[in-house]
């Protein structure tokens, strides 16, 4: 994506900028975009699987802060803005069958079935926006990348069939901005709240901060500590022990963004008509 392009769509609102990804002209991540405004991450289940999600969701509200659901073969969250299609509304898709990621894709129109429930669950691309406000310089908004993600060694609870390791997203805080940086952050509990590890990766078992499992690599400066978040891609890890036969999410980095203003307690709006 051209610099000058991302530059411009940071100043769209959220609805000419969920238009453009709409109409398959923006692809590309989501970091930096919708200023103000809720982002989410996305998980699609047939509802056979939704309530053990769900339960998934409310024992692990770190990585799976829960933000809007939808009703049973309704492809418009209602509740997260008006007229968003969880089809077209993301601008790119991950497909999983049988817990394997199978295909990628910038529009679901095809797969959608009357059995599928949308899950919207918090993303910390939401607090980036009060950070950067702050002073804080974010390397992969400064460059156009998508931030790191790993996998670590901290289990979720289990329910059901969900279960895994806890994703993490990493970003590089110069030492003497660390404590804003988490306070920043504890002020967005729907966006996984204040850091869960500060300093040494291997204590949560990244081994190489420079190979992230999603996302691009991105560097450590002398003087910078690794900061790492909860992440909404741990549901990602967790359907592959579910096994489902259909699963859609967002691909990482991707995000949902609503209507939702970014510092709201309660993140379901009024139904939109």
């Amino acid at each position: 994506m051209d610099q000058t392009v991302f530059q411009n769509l940071r100043h769209q609102s959220v609805g000419d900028l969920r238009l453009v990804i709409r109409e398959g002209s923006y692809t590309g991540h989501t970091a930096g975009l919708g200023a103000g405004m809720l982002q989410a991450n996305l998980v699609i289940l047939p509802q056979d699987y939704a309530l053990d999600f769900m339960r998934f969701c409310q024992r692990n509200p770190k990585p799976c802060p829960l933000v809007g659901v939808s009703d049973t073969g309704d492809a418009m969250m209602r509740t997260l803005g008006r007229d968003i299609d969880i089809r077209t509304d993301v601008p790119a898709y991950n497909i999983y069958r049988d817990g394997k990621l199978s295909a990628e894709t910038m529009d679901i129109s095809d797969l959608w079935r009357d059995d599928l429930v949308s899950f919207a669950l918090g993303c910390s691309f939401t607090f980036e926006h009060a950070a950067i406000a702050a002073g804080i310089q974010l390397w992969h908004i400064d460059n156009n990348t998508t931030v790191p993600m790993f996998r670590t060694n901290i289990l979720t609870v289990p329910a059901g069939p969900f279960e895994g390791p806890l994703v993490v997203s990493m970003r590089a805080i110069p030492e003497d901005q660390v404590d804003l940086a988490v306070e920043i952050s504890r002020k967005f509990p729907l966006a996984h709240g204040a850091p869960i590890h500060i300093g040494d990766p291997a204590e949560i078992g990244v081994a190489d901060v420079t190979r992230p499992d999603w996302g691009d690599p991105a560097p450590v400066p002398e003087g910078s500590v690794p900061v790492f978040w909860a992440c909404g891609v741990t549901p990602q890890v967790a359907l592959e022990a579910a096994k489902a036969p259909l699963c859609i999410t967002h691909k990482p980095g991707h995000m949902l963004v609503t209507d939702v203003p970014q510092d709201a307690e309660n993140p379901v709006l009024r139904p939109s008509t």
